[in-house]
Protein backbone atom coordinates (compact mmCIF):
# COMPACT_ATOMS: atom_id res chain seq x y z
CA UNK A 1 0.00 0.00 0.00
CA UNK A 2 2.84 2.36 0.83
CA UNK A 3 4.32 2.05 -2.65
CA UNK A 4 0.93 2.77 -4.24
CA UNK A 5 0.47 5.90 -2.15
CA UNK A 6 4.00 6.98 -3.04
CA UNK A 7 3.04 6.63 -6.72
CA UNK A 8 0.03 8.95 -6.50
CA UNK A 9 1.42 11.42 -3.96
CA UNK A 10 3.38 13.57 -6.47
CA UNK A 11 0.30 13.74 -8.69
CA UNK A 12 -1.85 14.84 -5.76
CA UNK A 13 0.69 17.50 -4.82
CA UNK A 14 0.67 18.76 -8.41
CA UNK A 15 -3.11 19.24 -8.22
CA UNK A 16 -2.83 20.87 -4.79
CA UNK A 17 -0.10 23.28 -5.88
CA UNK A 18 -2.09 24.48 -8.88
CA UNK A 19 -3.12 28.11 -8.24
CA UNK A 20 -6.11 27.68 -10.55
CA UNK A 21 -8.63 26.41 -7.94
CA UNK A 22 -7.15 28.32 -5.00
CA UNK A 23 -7.96 31.73 -6.48
CA UNK A 24 -11.74 31.12 -6.83
CA UNK A 25 -11.78 29.45 -3.40
CA UNK A 26 -10.48 32.70 -1.92
CA UNK A 27 -12.69 34.92 -4.09
CA UNK A 28 -15.79 33.09 -2.85
CA UNK A 29 -14.94 34.18 0.69
CA UNK A 30 -15.65 37.78 -0.36
CA UNK A 31 -19.22 36.98 -1.47
CA UNK A 32 -22.44 37.63 0.48
CA UNK A 33 -22.51 34.06 1.82
CA UNK A 34 -18.80 33.28 2.25
CA UNK A 35 -19.01 30.21 4.48
CA UNK A 36 -21.75 28.51 2.48
CA UNK A 37 -20.13 29.39 -0.85
CA UNK A 38 -16.67 28.31 0.31
CA UNK A 39 -17.77 24.95 1.67
CA UNK A 40 -19.99 24.35 -1.37
CA UNK A 41 -17.04 24.99 -3.69
CA UNK A 42 -14.87 22.66 -1.61
CA UNK A 43 -17.55 19.94 -1.75
CA UNK A 44 -17.83 20.31 -5.51
CA UNK A 45 -14.05 20.17 -5.91
CA UNK A 46 -13.79 16.98 -3.81
CA UNK A 47 -16.65 15.33 -5.74
CA UNK A 48 -15.01 16.19 -9.06
CA UNK A 49 -11.54 14.96 -8.08
CA UNK A 50 -12.84 11.80 -6.42
CA UNK A 51 -15.29 10.99 -9.21
CA UNK A 52 -12.85 11.43 -12.07
CA UNK A 53 -10.14 9.48 -10.24
CA UNK A 54 -12.50 6.57 -9.56
CA UNK A 55 -13.58 6.63 -13.21
CA UNK A 56 -10.01 6.10 -14.38
CA UNK A 57 -9.40 3.43 -11.71
CA UNK A 58 -12.37 1.50 -13.09
CA UNK A 59 -11.21 2.07 -16.66
CA UNK A 60 -7.81 0.60 -15.82
CA UNK A 61 -9.42 -2.35 -14.03
CA UNK A 62 -11.42 -3.20 -17.18
CA UNK A 63 -8.24 -3.71 -19.18
CA UNK A 64 -7.00 -7.27 -18.59
CA UNK A 65 -3.44 -7.88 -19.72
CA UNK A 66 -1.01 -10.54 -18.57
CA UNK A 67 2.01 -8.23 -18.44
CA UNK A 68 3.31 -7.36 -14.98
CA UNK A 69 3.48 -4.43 -14.74
CA UNK A 70 1.10 -3.94 -17.66
CA UNK A 71 2.81 -2.50 -20.73
CA UNK A 72 -0.20 -0.30 -21.44
CA UNK A 73 0.23 1.39 -18.07
CA UNK A 74 3.80 2.37 -18.87
CA UNK A 75 2.86 3.72 -22.30
CA UNK A 76 -0.06 5.60 -20.74
CA UNK A 77 2.27 7.27 -18.23
CA UNK A 78 4.56 8.30 -21.08
CA UNK A 79 1.65 9.68 -23.11
CA UNK A 80 0.20 11.59 -20.16
CA UNK A 81 3.66 12.92 -19.27
CA UNK A 82 4.17 14.14 -22.83
CA UNK A 83 0.78 15.84 -22.77
CA UNK A 84 1.58 17.55 -19.48
CA UNK A 85 4.91 18.79 -20.81
CA UNK A 86 3.15 20.16 -23.90
CA UNK A 87 0.61 21.91 -21.68
CA UNK A 88 3.41 23.27 -19.47
CA UNK A 89 5.33 24.68 -22.44
CA UNK A 90 2.15 26.26 -23.79
CA UNK A 91 1.52 27.76 -20.35
CA UNK A 92 4.97 29.37 -20.34
CA UNK A 93 4.54 30.75 -23.86
CA UNK A 94 1.14 32.25 -23.01
CA UNK A 95 1.98 33.49 -19.52
CA UNK A 96 1.36 37.13 -20.46
CA UNK A 97 -2.17 36.27 -21.53
CA UNK A 98 -2.76 34.37 -18.27
CA UNK A 99 -2.39 37.57 -16.24
CA UNK A 100 -5.80 38.72 -17.49
CA UNK A 101 -8.71 37.78 -15.21
CA UNK A 102 -11.08 35.35 -17.00
CA UNK A 103 -14.68 36.48 -17.37
CA UNK A 104 -16.02 33.55 -15.28
CA UNK A 105 -13.68 34.48 -12.43
CA UNK A 106 -14.81 38.09 -12.51
CA UNK A 107 -18.41 36.96 -11.97
CA UNK A 108 -17.67 34.85 -8.87
CA UNK A 109 -18.79 37.57 -6.47
CA UNK A 110 -22.40 36.98 -7.53
CA UNK A 111 -22.35 33.19 -7.12
CA UNK A 112 -24.76 31.47 -4.75
CA UNK A 113 -23.67 28.28 -2.87
CA UNK A 114 -25.28 26.01 -5.51
CA UNK A 115 -23.35 27.80 -8.25
CA UNK A 116 -20.16 27.55 -6.19
CA UNK A 117 -20.60 23.78 -5.95
CA UNK A 118 -21.12 23.50 -9.70
CA UNK A 119 -18.01 25.61 -10.25
CA UNK A 120 -15.99 23.30 -7.99
CA UNK A 121 -17.11 20.24 -9.96
CA UNK A 122 -16.37 21.89 -13.31
CA UNK A 123 -12.90 23.11 -12.31
CA UNK A 124 -11.91 19.68 -10.98
CA UNK A 125 -13.63 17.25 -13.36
CA UNK A 126 -13.66 19.23 -16.60
CA UNK A 127 -10.41 21.20 -16.43
CA UNK A 128 -7.87 19.54 -18.78
CA UNK A 129 -4.86 20.19 -16.53
CA UNK A 130 -6.48 18.67 -13.46
CA UNK A 131 -8.08 15.88 -15.50
CA UNK A 132 -4.69 14.78 -16.86
CA UNK A 133 -3.40 14.44 -13.29
CA UNK A 134 -6.47 12.59 -11.97
CA UNK A 135 -6.29 10.32 -15.02
CA UNK A 136 -2.65 9.52 -14.26
CA UNK A 137 -3.50 8.80 -10.62
CA UNK A 138 -6.54 6.67 -11.43
CA UNK A 139 -4.77 4.65 -14.09
CA UNK A 140 -1.81 4.13 -11.76
CA UNK A 141 -4.03 2.78 -8.98
CA UNK A 142 -6.11 0.63 -11.34
CA UNK A 143 -3.14 -0.87 -13.14
CA UNK A 144 -1.51 -2.01 -9.89
CA UNK A 145 -4.44 -4.37 -9.13
CA UNK A 146 -3.72 -4.03 -5.41
CA UNK A 147 -7.21 -5.01 -4.27
CA UNK A 148 -10.15 -2.94 -3.11
CA UNK A 149 -8.77 -1.87 0.29
CA UNK A 150 -5.36 -0.52 -0.78
CA UNK A 151 -6.83 1.01 -3.93
CA UNK A 152 -9.57 2.79 -1.95
CA UNK A 153 -7.02 4.15 0.52
CA UNK A 154 -4.77 5.39 -2.31
CA UNK A 155 -7.69 7.15 -4.01
CA UNK A 156 -8.76 8.69 -0.70
CA UNK A 157 -5.23 9.93 0.06
CA UNK A 158 -4.94 11.35 -3.44
CA UNK A 159 -8.26 13.19 -3.11
CA UNK A 160 -7.45 14.60 0.34
CA UNK A 161 -3.99 15.87 -0.68
CA UNK A 162 -5.31 17.24 -3.99
CA UNK A 163 -8.00 19.18 -2.11
CA UNK A 164 -5.98 20.47 0.83
CA UNK A 165 -5.06 23.87 -0.64
CA UNK A 166 -8.68 24.47 -1.64
CA UNK A 167 -9.82 23.50 1.85
CA UNK A 168 -7.21 25.65 3.65
CA UNK A 169 -8.63 29.14 2.93
CA UNK A 170 -12.18 27.90 3.58
CA UNK A 171 -11.18 26.42 6.94
CA UNK A 172 -9.17 29.50 7.88
CA UNK A 173 -12.21 31.68 7.22
CA UNK A 174 -14.42 29.32 9.24
CA UNK A 175 -12.01 29.66 12.20
CA UNK A 176 -10.90 33.30 12.02
CA UNK A 177 -13.74 34.93 10.08
CA UNK A 178 -13.23 38.21 8.23
CA UNK A 179 -9.89 38.83 9.98
CA UNK A 180 -8.25 36.38 7.58
CA UNK A 181 -9.52 38.10 4.43
CA UNK A 182 -6.64 40.60 4.36
CA UNK A 183 -3.87 37.97 4.24
CA UNK A 184 -5.91 35.78 1.88
CA UNK A 185 -6.39 38.75 -0.43
CA UNK A 186 -2.61 39.19 -0.62
CA UNK A 187 -2.17 35.47 -1.39
CA UNK A 188 -4.80 35.73 -4.12
CA UNK A 189 -3.05 38.73 -5.70
CA UNK A 190 0.30 36.93 -5.68
CA UNK A 191 -1.22 33.82 -7.25
CA UNK A 192 -2.95 35.89 -9.93
CA UNK A 193 0.37 37.52 -10.86
CA UNK A 194 2.39 34.29 -10.87
CA UNK A 195 -0.32 31.78 -11.79
CA UNK A 196 1.11 30.85 -15.20
CA UNK A 197 4.71 30.26 -14.15
CA UNK A 198 3.79 28.33 -10.98
CA UNK A 199 1.42 26.09 -12.91
CA UNK A 200 3.96 25.58 -15.69
CA UNK A 201 6.72 24.52 -13.29
CA UNK A 202 4.42 22.04 -11.51
CA UNK A 203 3.10 20.55 -14.75
CA UNK A 204 6.54 20.25 -16.38
CA UNK A 205 7.98 18.53 -13.30
CA UNK A 206 5.14 16.00 -13.07
CA UNK A 207 5.24 15.41 -16.83
CA UNK A 208 8.93 14.56 -16.65
CA UNK A 209 8.29 12.31 -13.64
CA UNK A 210 5.54 10.39 -15.47
CA UNK A 211 7.71 9.88 -18.54
CA UNK A 212 10.53 8.59 -16.35
CA UNK A 213 8.17 6.19 -14.53
CA UNK A 214 6.78 4.98 -17.82
CA UNK A 215 10.17 4.37 -19.39
CA UNK A 216 11.36 2.47 -16.32
CA UNK A 217 8.38 0.13 -16.62
CA UNK A 218 9.03 -0.88 -20.21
Amino acid sequence: MGELIAEVLPLALAVALSPFPIIPAILLLFTKKPRAAGFSFLAGWVVGVLGSTILFVLLAALIELADEPPTWASWTRIALGALLIAVGIRQVMRRSESSETPAWMASIDSLEPAGAMRLGIILSAANPKVLLLTAAAGLTVGSEQAGFGPSAVAVLVFTVIASITVALPVMLFAIFGEKILGPLGKVRSWLERHNAIVMAVVILAIGALLIGKGLSGL
